[in-house]
């Protein structure tokens, strides 16, 4: 997706940092000190704006560094079924990925560009025309070298970790003139806003993000987030509960399953459903919308125009649940949640924040309507 025009020039001598803080839904930054964000806020640009469909994290971080709908860049969840081979599949792979990243964009305009993930699974979606690729994962001997090993995967010090990278890079190596981070969202699974410990995430997150400004005082930096964060009450396993009520599926895919488990069991508020046979699909449909906390099933048809994504890579019909509701794969059709139990990837966790600061030239604030908009006018 070409920059708008006029817009290039600047960012071929400004360097940019594009921060994506993975479930910084807005209630997390209302229940937390965080300085440095309102200072962006203040000096900056500030908006609230709406994720990409569904709101789970390959999609939208995909929609981010590729400043495009799903419709174009074709990654339509963190899982699909994969119609040649019948499989169900992770989407993580960049040949997945069917439009130009901003770091093909960048290479063109000669700008070096720097990828760096808490998750492994960030590197192997997006990675394409990036010139420096760290997941904090599994980092190599060099970056173990400089900062010590990386905290485990499941652990709010694996982001310090990785901001920690950014920094370094920002002070040692100035030819990567857009450095792209992403972090893990698995503190906002395990907390909600209030606690003390997600408290205590984001207050070091937000001195990471002072230290970054204060490393590259002349960058631009860009912050969204993939999504919000809600606790959820219930989960339905759709293919045991049309089954049981006579109206079997061949497969339902929980948008948000990816290898992550430890997170949120695979279980997100969107599903892919897949029929048998397509004359199967108003029953279903009617069946599917009587099951408890589903807000809306879709055709396949629907959901493309109105979510702006893939129709080939997305289910025969799209299950909507309420706020309170999931779907994945269960040994009973429905099971209730703990307390504890935090997730997203429906309607419900998509309204998310949007900072723009130091940036010598920028879209007016009309121009941000989605966290995709972030970065698609650069290069």
């Amino acid at each position: 997706m070409p920059a708008l025009q006029g817009f290039s020039a600047a960012y071929t001598q400004q360097r940019v940092i594009i921060l994506m803080v993975d479930g910084l839904g807005l209630d997390y930054i209302s229940s937390s000190a965080m300085p440095t964000l309102q200072s962006w806020k203040q000096k900056g640009l500030y908006k609230t704006v709406q994720s990409v469909f569904p709101s789970v994290t390959n999609t939208n971080n995909t929609g981010i560094c590729c400043g495009a709908w799903p419709a174009q860049h074709g990654i339509t969840g963190n899982s699909f079924l994969n119609l040649q081979t019948g499989q169900e599949e992770y989407m993580e792979t960049t040949e997945l990925v069917l439009a130009p990243t901003i770091f093909n964009r960048a290479a063109k305009q000669g700008v070096s560009s720097a990828l760096l993930s808490s998750k492994k699974k960030t590197i192997t979606l997006l990675s394409n025309g990036a010139d420096l690729k760290l997941t904090a994962e599994s980092p190599s001997r060099e970056w173990i070298d400089r900062l010590g090993p990386a905290p485990d995967i499941y652990s709010p010090e694996i982001n310090y970790w990785l901001l920690k990278a950014g920094i370094w890079l920002l002070k040692h190596e100035s030819r990567f003139q857009c450095v792209y981070m992403h972090t893990t969202d698995y503190p906002m699974h395990s907390w909600p806003p209030e606690d003390e410990r997600s408290k205590t995430h984001l207050q070091t997150l937000d001195s990471l993000f002072q230290q970054l400004q204060e490393a590259a005082p002349d960058a631009a930096i860009l912050l969204t987030a993939d999504h919000g964060m809600n606790h959820k009450t219930q989960c339905w396993d759709l293919e045991k509960a049309l089954e049981k009520r006579g109206a079997p599926i061949k497969i339902a895919i929980s948008a948000e399953r990816d290898k992550y488990l430890k997170h949120h069991r695979g279980f997100g508020g969107t599903s892919y459903v897949y029929l048998n046979q397509p004359g199967d699909e108003e029953k279903v449909r009617r069946i599917g919308k009587q099951l408890a906390g589903v807000e809306e099933v879709l055709t396949r048809a629907e959901a493309a125009e109105r979510f702006h994504t893939m129709p080939g890579r997305i289910g025969d019909l799209v299950v909507l649940g309420d706020k309170n509701t999931v779907f994945g794969n269960l040994d009973a059709e429905r099971e209730d949640l703990p307390a504890s139990y935090r997730t997203h990837g429906s309607l419900h966790e998509a309204t998310i924040p949007l900072f723009v600061y130091n940036a010598k030239q920028a879209p007016k604030p009309d121009y941000f309507k989605h966290n995709m908009d972030l970065a698609k006018w650069l290069y």
